[in-house]
């Protein structure tokens, strides 16, 4: 997360900026402004996120463990259904990942003032 508000923050807005005057859509802007500017701190924040879940997931299975209904996390589950049914398994790491830019895209103020959502 870090990573990714680094990169935000220090992301040049005038060339956002210039492309919403020319008439570009917020999407546009996003996709085609925003999103490469940013890009490296993303690939940053995904590699810290996932060793970071790796770590959170093998103290939860170790120390916790995996009791049904008592301490079934998304990640566990995830990875219990990838042993029996890999479609659902893949349903959850979306869900995860859908959870997880959803709290970026809300949290987008944060980082850059004046930006509304």
């Amino acid at each position: 997360m870090f990573a990714v508000e680094g990169a935000l923050g220090s992301a040049d807005r005038r060339s956002e900026l210039a492309a919403a005057t020319l008439g570009a859509s917020r999407w546009q802007v996003f996709r085609h402004v925003t999103l490469p500017l940013v890009a490296p701190g993303v690939a940053a924040g995904a590699v810290l996120c996932f060793t970071r879940a790796l770590g959170e997931f093998g103290a939860t299975i170790t120390f916790a463990g995996s009791l049904p209904g008592t301490t079934r996390t998304l990640p566990i589950a995830s990875y219990l259904a990838m042993q029996t049914d890999p479609d659902e398994a893949i349903a959850l790491a979306l869900l995860l990942l859908v959870v997880s830019v959803a709290v970026l895209l809300m949290l987008r103020d944060r980082w850059l003032p004046g930006v509304r959502s």
